[in-house]
């Protein structure tokens, strides 16, 4: 019989392919460095403000409680959808195909994204709006009118909107709960259709409850899931500590070496080493995408800088510490002398790892097969649900905007309805095919918003400059 998704999945893939590998890699690598020089290197100059800025806000309380956030709860909510299964497997398919040296081009990738996430949260903040109900608008979509006005203004912001309700908050979420589904079922042997029951009960709780209760789940959940995947790492490296300065050594010799690795000609593997760890950085940590915008730009802070700083954070976390420490414990268990891809990606070592399981068996190497397979399960369940929380929320401020100016509860209803169809599907079916699609909606988010940021440049250097410490 005729089927449609056997005609559209190898379309969708090629598509995919062209938009990652070529229009977003130098779409979101020139806002980065774009950002990066005219900002004189923002990153590095305010990393302090950051740190300051975010530490500093974790015990305090917003004076608006019902319809803002303080900067430590944006943040919490920003960091809770870019640290996902993405951190664990993007990072783990990233290495395998590209390299160890992959993990090299995902630090310059965001070492470069911060600067853009710190544009992006400015200019969130710096647009926001008000409604009569006290409730705050903002995230990409206002700051696309700003850069443009009229019908091309209009387009963009209504395609920004209609990607980030498709990608984030229903197939998004979608391919999310599948995550936790299938890990949960293999660990615990839990059938899936009750993690999805579950999952629908304590989302809808988190849905209903609004900004206020989804800012205080966030601000205890992204602590406790980074800190149980932190604190295994470490124990994973100091337990493989002889093999920490080849660790490091692999990944910057075969950042300009990956032949070495990889096999082929030499420009086949930089090419592979570059692109992996380049593509894999930018949808890991989300700078540029559009979608943590969202979240800071209800943070209850008096001038923009704050939370583009704090925004900053976010990425420092995401790969510099999360996708990092993964990278470490795979490439110290996995491709060191006594490791099956001691020599590569190559004969029995494909028909044994995956990008799926490769983490799983690294952490295995030191806890046993059966502790190391629980453990990931349990951080990637971790990961994946803070990634539905964040991701629901964004989705539903585009929601809003798009079909709420008439009566913002039906909206609001419908969309989450939908959403909560997608995350009980989720649980239910897998297919390759909405992992491509999800793929598809969110690398359509980068464009609009990307064509926005490069507009605003000026804007964004004009409020660094005028910045006021608070």
């Amino acid at each position: 019989m005729f089927n449609i998704e056997d005609i559209l999945y190898p379309v969708v893939c090629k598509f995919n392919e062209c938009l990652s590998n070529y229009i977003l890699l130098f779409l979101l690598l020139g806002v980065g460095i774009l950002y990066t020089i005219k900002t004189r290197f923002v990153q590095i100059r305010c990393f302090k403000d950051g740190i300051k800025h975010t530490f500093g806000s974790v015990f305090s309380k917003t004076h608006d409680k019902k319809n803002s956030m303080s900067s430590f709860q944006a943040l919490a909510t920003s960091v809770a959808s870019q640290v996902g299964t993405g951190n664990i497997v993007g990072a783990s398919g990233a290495i395998l195909v590209g390299g160890p040296g992959a993990i090299f081009w995902m630090w310059v990738i965001a070492f470069f994204g911060m600067a853009t996430i710190y544009a992006e949260a400015t200019l969130a903040v710096k647009t926001r709006k008000i409604d009569e109900n006290g409730r705050i608008k903002g995230g990409p979509v206002y700051y696309i009118h700003k850069a443009y006005k009229g019908k091309f203004g209009n387009f963009l912001a209504n395609f920004f909107a209609l990607a980030a309700i498709m990608g984030l908050g229903f197939m998004g979420c979608m391919v999310q709960s599948n995550s936790i589904g299938y890990s949960l079922q293999t660990a615990f042997n839990i059938p899936s259709y009750l993690v999805g029951i579950l999952l629908v009960i304590l989302c809808g709780i988190i849905f209903i409850g609004g900004v206020q209760r989804l800012a205080s789940v966030a601000e205890k959940i992204v602590p406790i899931m980074a800190g149980l995947f932190i604190i295994g790492a470490i124990i994973v490296l100091l337990i493989r500590i002889n093999y920490l300065p080849l660790t490091f050594k692999m990944i910057f010799q075969y950042a300009f070496q990956p032949q070495a690795i990889l096999g082929g000609s030499f420009f086949y593997a930089i090419k592979e080493a570059i692109s992996q760890g380049a593509k894999r950085g930018l949808f890991s940590n989300e700078a540029g995408m559009g979608s943590t915008p969202h979240a800071h730009a209800l943070a209850h802070v008096k001038n923009p800088h704050v939370q583009g700083s704090v925004a900053m954070i976010g990425v420092f976390i995401d790969t510099f510490v999360i996708l990092t420490l993964n990278a470490l414990v795979i490439i110290s268990t996995m491709y060191t002398p006594d490791g099956i891809l001691a020599h590569g990606y190559f004969n029995e070592a494909t028909e044994i790892i995956n990008k799926t399981n490769l983490v799983q068996c690294a952490f295995g190497r030191v806890f046993g097969e059966n502790i190391g397979s629980i453990f990931v399960a349990i951080c990637l369940m971790f990961f994946a649900f803070s990634t539905i929380l964040g991701w629901n929320f964004f989705g539903k401020l585009n929601a809003i905007y798009l079909f709420g100016k008439k009566n913002t509860k039906k909206a609001v209803l419908n969309y989450t309805i939908i959403a909560l169809f997608f995350i009980m599907t989720g649980t239910l079916i897998s297919s390759d095919f909405v992992w491509e699609l999800t793929d598809m909606f969110n690398n359509l988010l980068v464009i609009p918003n990307a064509i926005a940021l490069f507009a605003l440049t000026k804007e964004v250097v004009k409020m660094l400059k005028n910045r006021q410490e608070d």
